[in-house]
């Protein structure tokens, strides 16, 4: 795959991040952690320390946008959308990610 653990922990991350902006308009951090904790049927959670740098570095790369809104408990929040480059990224992330999932599998089944 030539991807570092690191790398591959972090695309998974993105992953999951872009995927999830990808299907709404656009969201705030903390609804970002709870729609993939609820899509996950409660199996993964996002903590904010890992959350937030991560939402800062896909800003940077390009991959999402970010505005300054309300809540909807009132509060000042910071929401993100995916942009082209995101959506493009997504495709790569997603492809890369099935092949590992495939690589897997395949040793699971034949070692």
């Amino acid at each position: 795959m030539g991807m570092k653990n690191t790398d591959q922990l972090l695309g998974t991350l993105d992953l999951l991040v872009l995927r999830v902006l990808a299907t709404a308009e656009s969201l705030h951090g903390f609804a970002i952690t709870e729609r993939i904790h609820k899509v996950s049927i409660d199996a993964l959670r996002v903590e904010e320390g890992s959350l937030y740098p991560a939402l800062h570095r896909m800003d940077e790369a390009g991959w999402v946008k970010s505005v300054w809104g309300t809540s909807e408990k009132n509060r000042r929040a910071r929401y993100y959308q995916i942009t082209k480059a995101g959506r493009r990224h997504l495709a790569e992330l997603e492809g890369n990610w099935a092949a590992h999932v495939e690589a897997v599998k395949r040793v699971l089944k034949h070692a």
